[in-house]
């Protein structure tokens, strides 16, 4: 038996291999539509297309990556470089998006390996000792060509199963590879680019191509710095820590792809003491699959935070729910469910889906009716709800006005509203707070080298899952990042007091 195993292990790894070798999925980079492929030369290949250079670096290893990029939407060319440039500058969500195709490929050769295996030591078992010596010796002709046949008729139903060939590239490789630098002579290229060897292929290399990608790099470098110096300067800040029995939320809303930002709110959660993430939407500008590099990169931001979602006007479809659903995050189940610190908690998407225009002028939007319902369900609640997620605070302001929420926290107007206390019918007061665009967005417009406006991130402070304060954060066109002071959400004398505030 110990044999067999032995055996098995060895075919196994072999199988393994050549199916990972040859293997390939689609997936999303970039903003594109994209094919991934495995190669053994050791590289990062990303073919653009035929407009501009295709591009390669050292991955470090003995395995590389052949990466085809699709169809993707963008209003011109100069746009798209800006995007990768841009990217580039915010990469670790792209690369674990690859990283974790590349290993759902390996597992997935390894399954088909390990029972591809399987065959010819069930073929040996069958045949037996005994008979193996006879064929050893001089085998009846019949019967070898009966248990050959058998053999034949499994190869054939593996290779229906899984074609047994050598991969082929996808692309021949251009003629000829030119360093970053020499592309761009006269240009000052990034460290990192000369550490990974960054080459582009010879054939896109036109004036225009050249400028575009000076262009490029000086859009990375003014990203890195730009963020970087934000992230930076978060060292600085004067934030509240909890206590004991408290718990920090930071909640985002209106990123609008713009992925440089993750990397300061998260480092705002981690200097506050923040576990917990609440994205109140928007974080797309159109909701299409082409924008899962934004997802990608807040759920890797706060990979080990709690997090729960809504879905924004902007976010169309079901592609942003689903998309933050697969990263383990909580997304909007609209029913009461346990939220922050153990609190209890009631989340609703937008129902509407709009351009880049005036929603507000709009027809036909079943905010009011739905902004019912979201009352009807948080007052039929046994326990009070504490916190109300929604896009556009309007769906929770029913709720408030018949007392039977503690916190609506809602974004969509780009602008900070609130802290505001609204006293409930039943006499209860709660509270609303608009957050301002966490993107530092200009109507749904947030992808750039710099914020385009002032952005905001917000901590929510959480006793016993009651919220009880909250603290803005906001990151300026200037690259200064201000902290404001800690409002508790007291009630005001002669009111009714939100429950935890005592």
């Amino acid at each position: 038996m110990v044999g067999y195993v032995g055996a098995w292990l060895l075919l196994a790894a072999g199988f393994t291999a050549a199916f990972f070798a040859t293997s390939s999925t689609e997936t999303s980079v970039a903003g594109h539509d994209a094919v991934v492929q495995t190669t053994l030369d050791g590289k990062v290949t990303l073919r653009t297309g035929p407009f501009l250079p295709d591009v390669r670096a050292e991955s470090g290893r003995r395995l590389g990556v052949d990466i085809v990029l699709g169809k993707t939407e963008v209003g011109s060319l100069d746009s798209l470089v800006e995007r990768y440039a841009f990217l580039a500058s915010s990469p670790e969500a792209q690369a674990q998006r690859v990283e974790d195709d590349l290993q759902e490929m390996l597992l997935d050769a390894a399954v088909r390996g390990g029972l591809v295996a399987v065959v010819p030591l069930l073929l040996w078992a069958a045949v037996g000792p005994a008979r193996r010596r006879e064929l050893g010796h001089r085998a009846s002709r019949h019967r070898a060509w009966g248990a050959g046949g058998t053999a034949v008729a499994v190869a054939a139903g593996v290779l229906a199963w899984e074609p047994w060939e050598p991969g082929e590239p996808m692309y021949a490789d251009p003629a000829d590879w030119i360093p970053l630098e020499g592309y761009v002579a006269g240009v000052e290229v990034p460290e990192e680019a000369r550490e990974y060897s960054i080459e582009l292929s010879g054939e896109a290399s036109s004036q225009a191509t050249r400028r575009l990608i000076a262009s490029a790099i000086s859009t990375y470098e003014q990203s890195r710095d730009f963020y970087d110096t934000l992230v930076d300067r978060v060292d600085g800040l004067d934030l509240r820590r909890p206590e004991e029995d408290e718990t920090v939320a930071v909640l985002v809303s209106d990123r609008h792809d713009n992925v440089g930002m993750d990397a300061v709110a998260r480092a705002v959660g981690d200097r506050a003491g923040a576990t917990v993430v609440l994205n109140a939407g928007d974080d797309t500008s159109t909701g299409a699959e082409w924008e899962a590099f934004s997802l990608d990169s807040v759920a890797q931001a706060f990979d080990d935070y709690e997090a729960w979602a809504v879905s924004g006007n902007h976010d169309h479809g079901d592609f942003v729910r689903q998309r933050l659903a697969g990263h383990g995050w909580h997304v909007a189940e609209q029913e009461v469910v346990d939220g922050p610190g153990g609190g209890r908690l009631l989340a609703y998407d937008d129902p509407r889906s709009s351009g880049l225009g005036n929603w507000r002028d709009e027809r036909g939007l079943s905010i009011p009716d739905l902004a019912e319902q979201v009352a009807d369900t948080a007052c039929a609640s046994e326990e009070r709800v504490n916190t109300l997620l929604v896009h556009d605070d309007d769906l929770g302001t029913p709720a408030l006005e018949r007392g039977c929420v503690d916190l609506v926290l809602a974004g969509h107007l780009h602008a900070r509203r609130g802290p505001e206390q609204v006293r409930g019918e039943n006499g209860e007061v709660g509270w609303k707070f608009i957050n301002g665009t966490t993107g530092g967005a200009a109507y749904a417009l947030a992808v750039g080298s710099k914020l385009r406006r002032h952005a905001m991130i917000t901590l929510v402070t959480y006793r016993d899952g009651v919220p009880v304060g909250l603290q803005v954060v906001t990151a300026r066109t200037d690259m200064r990042i201000v902290a404001g002071r800690y409002e508790p959400l007291v009630a005001r004398p002669g009111e009714a007091r939100t429950r935890g505030s005592e």
